[in-house]
């Protein structure tokens, strides 16, 4: 009921939010099941969606975080963020997806060992997000 009031803004804060969430959702796979998370990587990048996947979900994220970053508590931080997830779905874009798979299999290869401490330095970054965002 009372997302019915929400506006288009309110709706777009809640989208910052979820998405420090499932940042903060994977950060904590990542600090308690580093391979897990490691093998997952592999997994998705086997998947025939996953280049368009990360594709346009990058550049419709990056957009809504420069559309909206005024609106949230940091927007220079938002606007970056934004910045850089368009530039990185425009960069996807360009890229084979054969390369995009062999990158993501080296990566996950080579970080496997060093998932955890990205995940726990990942941690706080996800909540000044979700903080960011303003919903609370």
């Amino acid at each position: 009921m009372a997302l019915r009031h929400l506006t288009k803004q309110g709706m777009t804060m809640y989208f910052i939010a979820a998405f420090g969430l499932l940042m903060l959702f994977f950060s904590l796979v990542m600090v308690i099941r580093p391979a897990a998370f490691a093998n997952g990587i592999i997994a998705f990048s086997e998947q025939p969606y996953f280049h368009i996947v990360e594709v346009v979900s990058r550049i419709i994220a990056g957009l809504i975080f420069i559309q909206y970053c005024a609106d949230t508590r940091f927007p220079q931080l938002i606007l970056a963020i934004g910045i850089v997830l368009l530039c990185v779905g425009i960069g996807l874009a360009c890229t084979p997806p054969s390369q995009h798979r062999k990158f993501a299999l080296w990566s996950a290869q080579t970080f496997k060992n060093q998932f955890r401490l990205i995940g726990v330095v990942s941690v706080p970054l996800s909540l000044l997000l979700i903080y960011a965002a303003g919903v609370a």
